[in-house]
């Protein structure tokens, strides 16, 4: 029997909520593939300040580090907005997670199920039966991280990249293809920055050791309109730290509900922290009536990108859309002619189907 030890932060606002559903759902994959998971439970964020005065508590820290994977729920919340920066949920406790285990790799999956092609603005002939591709962000390099000036009158920003930044975020796109569709599209504007030049270079290169995967271009200016365009047609976008949040978020509008979708973050080891894009929802926190979607695809995505289980993976992203299928909608997604559920009960329709 495999094991795995997973840190369970859930975080403030719906987290604990969701949580729940997600773990609800790892119990039926561990059953059904004789893996064991090992919930190794962490206070973060908000919930960390308002227990022990501080957002990243050195023992949630220690069990990150011992654990397989960290599943993580959402943090922060009006309570908490005026404390000074770097004592606050995100720059105290997300943050500082992102940089102690070096997560370079972005990975923000854009799917629309054709049960919910109401919720995008997308014209319903465009997105047909759905669309599924993958946005891959190089998360600790480029013009965010890079050298600044602001003057009175002037101001720069140095976006730089090296080979070794470049070749290690194009591998983890190039795996990711090979678990899905096989299909890498660059994005980067060669045609007037010189450090995208160097970035299409080093990807090409890693190409050469993936034969098997299509590798295509786009600027991206021309690939925000060709996501609206044609949707259908992507698989994996591999980019820079500024291209990718623009095309991340643009993703996320498209499919529809920014909730419904999950994140990874990756380092080179492999080792990933697992979370929803949405937020904590701090207003409906305790009601039962929070979408645990986000969270139950995020250990989807756990299962496939740290634990190499890609069948089990597929299991809860069939049986999420096999329920969407059969008209089951939380209050957020609700369409005429469907049927209201609570969290509970949608994490529970979902664990059925695995």
């Amino acid at each position: 029997m495999k094991e795995y030890n997973i840190a369970i932060l859930p975080g403030d606002g719906i987290g604990s909520e969701v949580m729940t559903e997600a773990k609800k759902v790892l119990d039926k994959i561990s059953i059904k593939y004789d893996t064991k998971f090992n919930y190794n439970h962490g206070i973060v964020g908000g919930a960390a300040i308002d227990s022990i005065g501080e957002p990243l508590p050195d023992k949630t820290l220690k069990i990150c580090e011992n654990a397989d994977a960290i599943l993580f729920g959402s943090i922060g919340g009006p309570k908490w907005d005026d404390l000074p920066k770097g004592k606050d949920p995100v720059w105290g406790a997300l943050l500082p997670l992102r940089k102690h285990f070096e997560f370079f790799a972005n990975l923000r999956p854009a799917i629309c199920f054709k049960s919910l092609a109401n919720a995008s603005p997308i014209k319903s002939e465009i997105i047909g039966d759905g669309f599924d591709f993958l946005v891959v962000r190089e998360l600790t390099g480029g013009i965010y991280f890079g050298e600044k000036k602001l003057e009175e009158t002037s101001a720069y920003d140095i976006m730089k990249y090296t080979k070794s930044e470049i070749i290690r975020i194009a591998k983890v796109a190039f795996e990711a293809a090979m678990k899905r569709n096989k299909h890498v599209t660059c994005v980067d504007k060669s045609n007037v920055l010189s450090s995208s030049v160097l970035f299409r270079k080093f990807v090409i290169e890693v190409s050469k050791d993936y034969p098997d995967v299509k590798l295509d271009f786009l600027y991206i200016d021309n690939a925000t309109m060709q996501i609206i365009k044609r949707p259908r047609d992507f698989d994996v976008f591999v980019t820079t730290n500024m291209f990718g949040d623009i095309l991340s978020d643009e993703s996320g509008m498209i499919a529809g509900s920014i909730g419904m979708l999950p994140s990874a973050s990756i380092n080179e080891k492999g080792f990933g922290m697992y979370e929803p894009s949405g937020g904590s929802a701090p207003d409906i926190a305790g009601m039962g009536i929070a979408n645990p979607i986000a969270q139950i695809l995020s250990a989807a995505m756990m299962l496939k990108y740290s634990f190499g289980m890609n069948d089990a993976s597929n299991d809860i992203e069939n049986a999420v859309q096999t329920v969407l299928e059969k008209g089951y909608r939380t209050g957020d997604i609700m369409e005429v002619g469907k049927t209201k559920v609570n969290t509970k009960e949608i994490g529970d329709l979902i664990s059925e189907e695995i």
